[in-house]
């Protein structure tokens, strides 16, 4: 029978300024330490910057979720990977956003010539 989780550790991550960053966390519940950084009133250091969510792990104490976030937070090549990961979405998002702008200014012209 396995225990429930009843805390997580989490890895945010944002881009501010130019470059990406992300943070490592425990709670007790993800969505709402979440809603918390967003609206500035979790860690002194996520206030101001709009986070994403990139990464959970649940545990079954207290004790292992800390101990898992302080690993967490000196592991920086998986945090950077995390990281490559959104940046590779939001270059796709990117491209997919110019393209489809694209697609519409082409078939705005076309009907505007259409009509002529």
């Amino acid at each position: 029978m396995k225990s429930r989780p009843v805390a997580f550790v989490y890895v945010l991550g944002s881009f501010h300024k130019g470059r990406y960053i992300s943070y490592v966390g425990w709670t007790n519940d993800v969505t709402q330490r979440l809603e918390k950084h967003n609206a500035g009133t979790g860690a002194r250091s996520t206030r101001g910057r709009t986070w994403t969510l990139l990464h959970t792990e649940p545990f079954t104490t207290r004790n292992e979720a800390m101990s898992r976030e302080w690993h967490l937070k000196r592991d920086r090549a998986f945090r950077k990977k995390l990281m490559d990961g959104v940046r590779a979405a939001a270059v796709i998002a990117s491209e997919a956003k110019q393209s489809m702008s694209q697609k519409t200014k082409t078939g705005l012209l076309r009907r505007l010539r259409s009509s002529q």
